[in-house]
């Protein structure tokens, strides 16, 4: 990037452009791009058309609905909420949604005598067009109408709708460009593949949150929350808006301050990172990095048992950190194995048994184990020629597998104890735990080489078409089998409760754990034999995709 003025070759008919010009330059670029765009097919088009109509419909609806809560008590809490979660909302879509908006990507503008101040102001302002700020600013204008009472409180709502339309615009610009390498590298389509999960994580939380609401008075159980929210930047600019209503203008200048204070920094954050971003290279290709980054293998593999094992359980483990959809399966299971829990602790369910819920999630990643390695399995069936080498790469995958599962189950059940007030239960849970995880891990092995189907990686689909029917029996006839071996530890902990001895429940973490371990070398056994006579048809299944 240059930072001095641009002067044109002598000779030369080109004008220099004025200052004030980049802006609508770029605005004008932008809509042309857009309408370049949908002169390529009409059923582009139509898409676009059709979702500008449902946003203008949506925008409209939340308009009229937070203008609606106008005069209702308490109405300010779900308002700064809102606003805040919105602010969330536009700082992490470039991370999940890299590829909605070419424009995005401003290492294109690398090679242009831009200056930083001059191009920051002209991305800004072209940020503004589209459909997600017209949403914004909707929501934002509906926040405004609710809480501004009062001729003070009307003229600081206009400046908290510029500054929070400016700030959510800005942190989305920020973010992107701070991360454009990484969007536009492996790691960035890891991002979006974990999209998904935050919103359903989002929804969960969006549902608890509604739930709570409607078991309590109304709104003002927000309240406590929304106390804090308000003196948080972009939120607090709302929060002025109901201070100067309420006449506390000291409040006010302090929130209004706040918000102010976040979009300078964003601004300046956001230009500092175009300027590093066009003028330093790309430290991802230098080689020198090579040698610590095998430095670093070779540390975590020494940290493994030695052989066949420690390469098998090196690779199993990459898979889970690594491969898009394996690690999106992992976090998945990480963060529904923790949150169904603990939300149903604090709405009021009891139990600790709950702690169970995580050893189940991450038990059924044992299932399809070689889906994941698609056609790179040819790899690992040249390393199998026996029953036993078969044995040793079941094995050796599980035991990745239980690096993580079993600590993450622990710790979910200590957290249920401790919601709960049950610590005394806290060992049966544990041991109910990893013998299910046993009984998971031994079904798991016997599915994988049994009913194996292949994972499309070009696509959001988890199994290849024409083989639906191998998932749905691998995980109809896996689960139940999975519940039938484990379950003599669940008829020994009804028993011991039925039968008044409540005293002896202990018992169940040594039981439990020592029957997870026999159930899981059974299953493992009994995986070999098939693993190690079926090779050529695992490979053609799970090569499919």
């Amino acid at each position: 990037m240059t930072t001095g003025t641009y002067t044109p070759p002598a000779g030369s008919t080109h004008a220099p452009v004025a200052k004030g010009a980049l802006t609508p330059t770029f605005v004008r670029l932008k809509l042309a791009l857009l309408r370049n765009g949908l002169r390529q097919s009409s059923g582009r088009t139509v898409v676009w058309v059709t979702s500008l109509v449902l946003v203008v419909l949506l925008s409209a609806g939340v308009l009229v609905g937070l203008a609606a809560l106008r005069g209702v008590d308490d109405a300010a809490a779900p308002v700064v909420l809102i606003t805040m979660l919105l602010a969330i909302a536009w700082a992490v879509m470039p991370l999940f949604f890299p590829s909605g908006d070419e424009t995005l990507d401003t290492t294109r503008l690398a090679m242009l005598p831009l200056r930083p101040g001059p191009l920051t102001r002209a991305l800004l302002v072209t940020s503004l067009v589209g459909m997600g700020p017209v949403f914004s600013l909707c929501l934002l204008a509906g926040a405004a109408v609710a809480t501004a009472h009062g001729a003070a409180a009307a003229v600081v709502s206009v400046v908290a709708v510029v500054v929070s339309l400016l700030t959510c615009v800005g942190l989305a610009r920020a973010i992107a460009a701070a991360n454009t390498r990484l969007l536009t590298s492996r790691k960035g389509r890891d991002l979006a593949v974990l999209s998904g999960l935050v919103i359903a994580v989002g929804i969960q939380v969006v549902n608890f949150v509604l739930q709570r609401i409607g078991k309590s008075s109304g709104l003002s159980s927000l309240d406590p929350t929304a106390h804090v929210v308000r003196w948080i930047p972009p939120a607090s600019a709302f929060g002025a808006v109901q201070s100067a209503g309420d006449g506390a203008y000291g409040a006010m200048a302090g929130q209004l301050l706040l918000a102010v204070a976040l979009l300078v920094a964003v601004l300046v954050m956001w230009q500092r990172s175009l300027v590093k971003l066009m003028t330093a290279p790309d430290s991802s290709t230098i080689s020198a990095a090579e040698p610590k980054r095998r430095r670093r293998a070779a540390g975590r593999a020494s940290l493994l048992p030695e052989g066949r094992t420690s390469t098998a359980m090196l690779r199993t483990l990459r898979y889970l950190v690594r491969e898009p959809k394996t690690k999106a399966a992992l976090v998945t299971s990480l963060a529904i194995g923790l949150i169904v829990p603990v939300f149903n602790a604090l709405e009021g369910a009891s139990t600790i048994y709950f702690g169970c819920f995580a050893a189940g999630m991450l038990g059924t990643m044992m299932y399809n184990q070689f889906g994941q390695d698609g056609s790179a399995f040819w790899m690992v069936a040249m390393s199998i020629s026996s029953r036993r080498d078969a044995y040793l790469e079941l094995r050796s995958r599980a035991l990745a597998l239980l690096l993580v599962t079993l600590p993450y189950s622990a710790l979910v059940s200590v957290v249920m104890a401790a919601l709960t007030h049950q610590w005394h239960r806290l060992p049966e849970v544990l041991g109910l735990s990893w013998a299910l995880l046993g009984a998971l891990v031994a079904a798991g092995a016997v599915t994988s080489a049994r009913l194996p189907y292949s994972i499309p990686q070009e696509s959001r689909k988890n199994v290849a078409p024409g083989q639906t029917s191998l998932a749905t029996m691998s995980l109809l006839g896996g689960m139940p089998a999975a519940a039938l071996v484990g379950a003599p530890v669940l008829g020994l902990t009804l028993w011991l409760h039925l039968a008044g001895h409540n005293a002896w429940t202990w018992l169940l973490l040594p039981v439990g754990t020592v029957y997870g371990v026999l159930i899981a070398w059974a299953g493992l056994r009994t995986a070999a034999r098939p693993l190690a006579d079926r090779l050529p048809e695992i490979l053609a299944a799970v090569s499919k995709g």
